[in-house]
């Protein structure tokens, strides 16, 4: 296989290897400067010991050396520092027991010129990688990379799509030309570490303070100088991070030419385009379970209520299924995004799906043997793979006893349910799922409209659907100049419908935006306002008309309400947040002071949610159990210069609570409504 790397790879691999020389340059400067100072320190410390033959001078000897000592330690230390995957969510397989699996990588890896992994590893999720244990030595010895297959990923795949997806893999690793991206990953690994993984070393610090105060007045010293090295290397790292991302975008396209040369352009591009829905209908499926924790049920097998699931959403949003698998395009992707704004995200390791697939387009390479058969069956025993994966996936949910296993056909029965109960009627074409009514003086639209002059089809057309999402777009294209303006996002230029600005001119575009959003707002309005009339006028010949209408108000109403019940969360978690880290004994009281003011407000939300009827069946027995027990005890979270866990236990899970039944009511509210809205129609 001969694959050219582009101009653009060999740009961005020149700029990162001269980032990779300013690194090590500046690296070098500051381990001359540590070892000087190491060596001027300890012969210092030896110095002051001979001339003050006491306690004080060894203590100020041992201090003064100290600080060269965990400089020095601080500069190097990242040498003996190993980064090792968590393997505790995998399964690992071998070729005596899946032989058809391994013949399968055994080709790939033959066709893409690397070698074969070290080990093959099975993960529950839609995923694939390859990955190793990396450390310094890893920069000039071999490391044998492992694979990681994704049973989620093989489970929405083709035999074809997958060869495509672990050849993308493999081929990060199969040219010459990839190894520069190593190097620069290597190297921001070593900062990070200086910068950012001091847990241990920090804890060496405090453990060398405390031993004197004399100690720990010489650490401070060592410290700030620690601070400056950290604040040269912090710009190291944001300038090689930058490139490396740069870099590694461009990898990204080479390996999936690799990978199209092995498997062709369609299966990868299909296997890109859908990833994403799979990986939603997977998590619909866990999200389904978590749901069943309190009532300790688990899944038989999570895969097949995956596939399920994945051709029941793939219907509902009238996507194509070939071979029993969506085929998503890109104009199906990109429906409900209306935004003109276009950035390069310069912090992204992956160009966007839509890029990758207009290369893959581009490349347009066929292959005269296709597979279109489940991948799954590369597997001996799928099911019994399927089985294996599902309990090691619930293997980490706590349950109270024993769970009991969901069969299939009653999770096919429960989702599409549990689906049809949270969603709007049809009749609204999708107008309310991304958006609420907006708020008008009913009783005026009640005394005057005429409903009669307005239709269904016209009140929801596709049209009026269209306006929404360009509303979103619009407020979200406002939000993102915003930042843009303020220097929250840092960059030199953008596009906005098709033409180039400069970052200085986000700003003048802003009230542009505004105008367009005054505009829009008020075209949408306006068919709120008919809508209410039009349902307005069929409520009242069902003697339902002041019914709907003070719906309406209780959804406004609540509408107010949910900002300020979101405002005390916020709230919350700030006051909450000393929890997390080390705070002295007396803040800590200070700052249960505070949280105990907001906890009077939470509890008198929470009584309120208890007694609301909407929320009846959504608090199980086991949520308001929990609930009141909070509710009834005034907890002490701080005595005796100890946190009670056990207490703050139960006030973390009402608080969890909270945030859960809040935004549920909400929406309860907005579905009774449009609900009682359509069942005029009747």
């Amino acid at each position: 296989m001969d694959i050219h790397v582009s101009d653009t790879f060999k740009k961005m691999a020149k700029k990162a290897i001269f980032a990779i020389i300013l690194f090590i340059l500046t690296y070098l400067v500051l381990g001359l400067f540590a070892t000087a100072l190491t060596i001027g320190c300890i012969a210092g410390g030896i110095a002051i010991i001979f001339m003050i033959p006491s306690i004080l001078g060894i203590l100020l000897g041992l201090g003064i050396a100290g600080v060269g000592l965990f400089i020095f330690i601080f500069l190097f230390k990242f040498i003996f520092k190993s980064n090792k995957a968590d393997r505790s969510h995998l399964v690992e397989i071998h070729k005596r027991d899946e032989p058809k699996l391994f013949r399968f990588i055994e080709e790939i890896v033959q066709e893409a010129g690397t070698d074969f992994p070290k080990k093959v590893y099975l993960s529950a999720d839609v995923n694939a990688c390859v990955f190793y244990d990396s450390s310094f030595w890893s920069m000039f010895l071999p490391v044998r990379k492992n694979l990681q297959i994704g049973i989620g990923l093989v489970n929405a795949s083709t035999e074809e799509e997958i060869k495509g997806i672990l050849a993308h893999e493999f081929g990060h690793f199969s040219q010459k030309s990839m190894k520069v991206g190593s190097y620069v990953y290597y190297v921001n690994q070593i900062i990070y570490n200086m910068l950012f993984d001091n847990d241990s070393y920090q804890k060496m610090i405090r453990g060398w303070s405390s031993i004197s105060g004399l100690f720990s007045f010489f650490m401070m010293i060592g410290i700030k100088i620690i601070q400056g090295i950290q604040f040269i290397l912090g710009k190291n790292y944001e300038f090689i991070n930058i490139r490396y991302l740069a870099l590694s975008r461009e990898m990204e396209f080479h390996a999936d030419e690799v990978a199209a040369n092995i498997a062709g352009s369609l299966p990868l591009k299909e296997s890109l385009l859908r990833s994403d829905f799979a990986d939603h209908a997977f998590n619909a499926v866990l999200s389904f379970y978590n749901g069943k924790i309190e009532e300790n049920v688990r899944s038989q097998n999570v895969y097949k209520e995956h596939r399920f699931v994945l051709q029941f959403l793939a219907r509902e949003n009238q996507f194509t299924l070939v071979n029993q698998l969506p085929q998503l395009t890109l104009s199906e992707i990109n429906r409900y995004n209306k935004s003109k704004l276009n950035i390069k995200n310069q912090w992204a390791s992956h160009p966007s799906v839509e890029d990758r697939v207009h290369a893959l387009d581009k490349l347009n390479i066929t292959k005269s043997c296709y597979s279109d058969k489940p991948a799954i069956l590369l597997f001996s025993n799928p099911e019994k793979i399927e089985r294996r994966l599902t309990n090691k996936l619930f293997s980490s949910v706590t349950y109270q006893e024993q769970p009991t296993e969901l069969a299939s056909d009653n999770f096919e029965r429960e989702y599409t349910e549990v689906f049809n109960t949270n969603r709007f009627p049809k009749i609204y074409n999708g107008y309310y799922d991304s958006k609420n009514p907006l708020d008008f003086d009913i009783e005026n639209v009640a005394s005057y409209s005429d409903g009669s002059r307005y239709t269904l089809e016209k009140l929801f057309h596709a049209d009026r659907i269209e306006q929404v999402y360009e509303l979103i777009g619009l407020e979200s294209d406002k939000q993102v100049l915003s930042d843009i303006a303020e220097k929250n996002i840092q960059l030199q230029s953008f596009d906005y419908d098709g033409k180039k600005y400069t970052a200085p001119e986000a700003k003048a575009l802003i009230p542009k935006l505004e105008l367009q959003l005054l505009n829009i707002t008020s075209l949408i309005r306006e068919n709120d306002i008919h809508i209410f009339s039009f349902f307005y006028y069929h409520a009242q010949r069902n003697n339902n008309g002041l019914k709907l209408t003070e719906k309406y108000k209780t959804f406004f109403a609540f509408e107010q309400e949910y900002m300020s019940k979101t405002e005390l969360s916020g709230k919350l978690v700030e006051a909450t947040r000393f929890i997390s880290v080390e705070t002295p004994f007396e803040q800590i009281e200070k700052n249960f002071k505070t949280l105990y003011k907001l906890e009077s407000e939470l509890k008198y939300e929470l009584r309120k949610l208890l007694r609301t009827e909407l929320l009846e069946k959504d608090i199980k027995p086991t949520t308001r159990e929990r609930i009141e027990t909070y509710l009834s005890n005034d907890l002490v979270y701080f005595r005796n210069e100890q946190y009670s866990n056990d207490n703050l236990q139960i006030f973390f899970e009402a608080f969890h609570d909270y945030n859960y039944l809040v935004p549920r009511l909400y929406f309860l509210v907005k579905q009774d409504l449009v609900k009682f809205q359509a069942e005029q129609l009747k």
